[in-house]
This record gives structure tokens, C-alpha cells and sequence, in this order.
């Protein structure tokens, strides 16, 4: 009996102490939500706005203030595939590019016609889900209170959204049919025109510039048994076939050079500490709710 009086004359200090202990974490609630916050999103701003420098655009009139980059194509094939690349932010300006045809000594050298360049869609992209990520954050100055925990969390999974979809863009090239390759305005780009024989294209892998070209032969009329047209692919190999304007060809070789373009690593990097710093923003959120199930943290 004395255990039980005992015990029921704790239950108001224990609900006391619980009253204190959840005062204190409302109040380092309210804390996050009115400061932390609003540190964690200038951080947001600060490196996000070093990613979208990396990709600037020059304005209308001044486009030589943004620098242009040469990038010696390495190969491992045997140097089958020499070549230089200029680039101008998001658009290759020239492509210089020599190819050793195979069982030959014949040299062809191809460059782009002095009134073209080549859009690269990939960086055009990502530039565009970066500004959104930064829009976003822009939308909330320092003035602006959040007054709950989801309201915090909706806004990050809209930052991070953008900057999953910006890094995708630079490592996920887009997969592509050979017809489709084969009749792409980068066929047009050249001085001589490309020989029916070969085709090239250009995409960006994480912090790599890649060039692929592909030799063509053509198949015989009776080869109808054997054909097997060859679906899309960032990269096609030897073997695979295609139809086009009633012709059958084989890739017979294909020869892959790249350069590694320095501020395109940087963004990959910039993109990282950006999900983590929403990520951890998050975790701390999820710890109040945690402790308060029953309201809408």
C-alpha cells in the first residue's frame, strides 16, 4: 500500500519535468525554425551561387568575357583518335578532331564550320535546375517565419528535387538510336562534310567531355536474316546495325576519347555539399517530430 501512495504522489513531478523538458524543446524548436533555418539556407546560397558561376552565360554583346577552353582529347585505343576541343561554357565553339581510318594509313581531319557550334544540352540543363534550386531558396529572405517543420521540409525537397535532377543531366548522357545519331544536326557541324562511313557524337559523363566515333560499313541487300536493328545507347559497339534511307550498316569500330573539364568536377562537388546540407536539415527536424508524433512537424 505504502509502495502504491508512493508511487502516485511521483506522478506530479514526473509530469512536471516533462513539461520542462518539452518547454525546453519547443523553445529549441522555435529556434531552429527563426535561426537555423534561415543559416542553412544562405549556406545553400553561397555554394549554389559558385555552381551557377561555373556554368555562366555571357551577357548579350560581351560574349568574350567568358573564357574559352582548349582540351586535348586523350585516347586508349591506339591513338586511332586525335583531337582538340574548344569550349565556351555551355557551348563547344570548335571540334578539331583527326581520325586514323582503320586498316589504312589514311588520315581524315574534320573541325567545325567557323558559323556553327555545338550546343551541349546536358550543361544547358543543369545550369537550369541549378537556377531553380536557387529561385527557390530566394523565396524565403531572412524576414520570411516558417512555422512548422513540414513547411521547412517541403522547401528542401524542392531544392533537392532540382539539384538530383541537375546532377543527373551531367551523369546520365542520353541514350540515342544510331538513325537518330545519323541524322542529328552534329552531323551537319563539319568541314569536310563526314563521309557517309562515319558519325560522331559528343556528350558530358560526371566531369568528362566524351567524344565517340563511330566506322560504318555497309551490309550487303541479302543480309535480311542476320539483321538485328540495334535499339538506344549512350554508347554503341561494334556489331550493332541500323537502317537508313534503305541502307543496312554495321558499326564495324567505334573509338572513344574524353578530356576531364575541371569546373564541371567542381559542380558535382558543390551539388554533394548542397544535398547533404538539406539532408542534415532535415535529420534535425525529424528528431523534434520524433518527440512530438502527434503534431504535424
Amino acid at each position: 500500500m505504502m509502495n502504491q501512495q508512493r508511487s502516485l504522489s511521483e506522478l506530479p513531478k514526473m509530469s512536471s519535468a516533462s513539461q520542462v523538458e518539452r518547454a525546453v524543446l519547443e523553445e529549441e524548436f522555435n529556434w531552429l525554425l527563426k535561426e537555423e533555418v534561415h543559416a542553412v539556407l544562405k549556406q545553400l546560397q553561397d555554394v549554389l551561387k559558385e555552381a551557377s558561376r561555373r556554368f555562366s552565360i555571357p551577357t548579350p554583346g560581351l560574349e568574350s568575357q567568358l573564357k574559352q577552353e582548349n582540351f586535348i582529347l586523350g585516347s586508349s585505343t591506339m591513338d586511332q583518335v586525335k583531337g582538340v576541343l574548344t569550349l565556351q561554357g555551355e557551348a563547344l565553339i570548335q571540334a578539331d578532331i583527326n581520325l586514323k581510318v582503320a586498316k589504312s594509313t589514311q588520315v581524315l581531319h574534320f573541325q567545325f564550320r567557323e558559323d556553327k557550334q555545338w550546343k551541349l544540352q546536358q550543361i544547358q540543363d543543369a545550369r537550369n535546375h541549378v537556377n531553380q534550386a536557387l529561385q527557390l531558396l530566394n523565396s524565403h529572405d531572412e524576414s520570411y517565419c516558417f512555422k512548422t517543420g513540414a513547411e521547412v521540409n517541403k522547401l528542401m525537397d524542392a531544392v533537392m528535387l532540382q539539384l538530383t535532377r541537375a546532377r543527373n543531366r551531367l551523369t546520365t548522357p542520353a541514350s540515342m538510336t544510331l538513325p537518330e545519331l545519323a541524322t542529328s544536326g552534329l552531323m551537319k557541324m563539319f568541314t569536310p562534310p563526314m563521309p557517309g562511313d562515319v558519325m560522331v557524337n559528343f556528350y558530358i559523363n560526371l566531369s568528362k567531355l566524351c567524344l565517340i566515333v563511330y566506322q560504318l560499313h555497309v551490309l550487303p541487300p541479302n543480309t535480311t536474316k542476320n539483321f538485328k536493328p540495334t535499339g538506344s545507347s549512350v554508347l554503341h559497339s561494334p556489331g550493332a546495325m541500323f537502317e537508313l534511307n534503305n541502307n543496312r550498316f554495321e558499326v564495324s569500330h567505334v573509338h572513344k576519347v574524353e578530356c576531364v573539364v575541371p569546373w564541371l568536377n567542381d559542380t558535382l562537388v558543390f551539388f554533394t555539399i548542397s544535398l547533404q546540407l538539406c539532408q542534415q536539415l532535415k535529420d534535425k527536424i525529424s528528431v523534434f517530430s520524433n518527440f512530438w508524433n502527434y503534431r504535424p512537424f
